[in-house]
């Protein structure tokens, strides 16, 4: 069976282009703000893209980055696999705020797969396909391109993560009572609740490495079913999808050097996610979650904090936790950018739905 190698990536964050991104994710940074007229009397902290840009232009000028960056002429013998959890929700409600007759709606322009369809017109794919399976969107496309190419079915998959901030989604997040308005702390006995963001993650996935890849070593899935909205409080959903990634990467636990959480900054997710970790792993492995630097990206997350984990395997560098003070539980969150030797590193993406997938990333040993 083939490996998979990621050969090329870029997003796009309320931080900022690819570089802005990663260089507030290391360097503890946050570009996320308070807004207080956007739910009824409440002020809500959210990660909203730099003024100027739309979204359709910063998802071309990402998978042009992506393509620029890799050993392809064009896109026209690659699939394109998107995740995302509202797509194209926000064009809605732009259209019903000004148009309250209706008239000009298009219901092609609303549905989940609106995003790979714009991207499809404007640089051609093999073909196209779209998951959305709320905050595990994006992770379940690197999982399915894995396995795809694991068959030889595809030499190369584009996977994008996309989601836009719309009113539906705010409102939806506002009236669980989860939304904070302040910058989220992750594991903080004192958390408030989650940032709602938006935010952009490409990944190149081939067949054969490149100068400076990474390899997608193992993936795993679960759906414990708990609740709605809440995980599993025993963590077994969590723990079923982890052990699966490590199962699937032919790895222990011990040989993880990094896991970039999920860490909504929720109660009941945060500690639901803490006790899997110290089940499996203990409290040795080094851990940071990056959503109070760029918000909870939604769908996009599971690509965006790929990309984060491909990064710190190159740089054999730990992103650290903006907050690490009056920590719930007993993980090894990072308050610094370390310096390690880490073979492997774990990215964690949890769903509403007891949605679970878990990516085990590597790196490429060069003969």
């Amino acid at each position: 069976m083939s490996k998979t190698y990621i050969t090329a990536c870029a997003m796009q964050s309320a931080s900022g282009d690819t570089k802005k991104t990663l260089d507030a994710v290391f360097h503890k940074k946050s570009a996320l703000s308070v807004y207080d007229n956007i739910v009824s009397e409440k002020k809500v902290c959210i990660g909203k893209f730099e003024k100027g840009f739309n979204f359709d232009e910063l998802l071309i000028k990402s998978v042009k980055e992506v393509l620029n960056a890799s050993n392809l002429k064009d896109f026209s013998n690659t699939l394109l696999l998107v995740g995302s959890s509202v797509g194209g929700m926000a064009t809605t409600e732009k259209i019903l705020f000004k148009d309250k007759n209706y008239k000009n709606i298009n219901p092609q322009k609303h549905t989940i797969n609106v995003i790979a369809s714009t991207l499809d017109a404007k640089f051609n794919f093999l073909s196209h396909r779209s998951y959305s399976t709320a905050c595990t969107s994006s992770a379940n496309a690197l999982k399915t391109a894995k396995e795809l190419i694991a068959i030889n079915a595809y030499e190369n998959i584009l996977v994008v993560g996309a989601d836009e901030i719309c009113s539906t989604t705010v409102f939806g997040f506002s009236s669980l009572g989860i939304l904070s308005d302040e910058i989220c702390t992750p594991f903080k006995s004192e958390r408030k609740g989650m940032n709602v963001a938006e935010g952009i993650g490409a990944l190149l996935l081939q067949n054969f490495p490149t100068k400076n890849s990474v390899e997608l070593c193992g993936c795993g899935a679960s759906s414990d079913a708990y609740h709605i909205a809440n995980p599993d409080p025993t963590s077994t959903g969590a723990i079923s999808a982890i052990n699966k990634a490590l199962s699937d990467a032919n790895i222990e636990a011990n040989q993880i050097g990094y896991i970039n959480a999920h860490g909504t900054g929720t109660q009941a997710n945060d500690e639901s996610e803490a006790n899997a970790i110290l089940e499996i792993f203990g409290n040795e492995v080094a851990v940071s979650s990056s959503k109070s630097n760029l918000g909870h990206t939604l769908g996009a997350a599971g690509a965006i904090e790929a990309i984060i984990c491909v990064e710190a395997l190159k740089k054999q560098l730990m992103p650290p936790q903006l907050d690490c003070t009056q920590k719930e539980k007993d993980i090894n969150l990072i308050s610094d950018a370390r310096e390690s030797k880490i073979e492997y590193a774990l990215s964690n993406s949890f769903a509403f739905g007891g949605n679970n997938v878990a990516l085990v990333f590597g790196v490429v040993n060069e003969s």
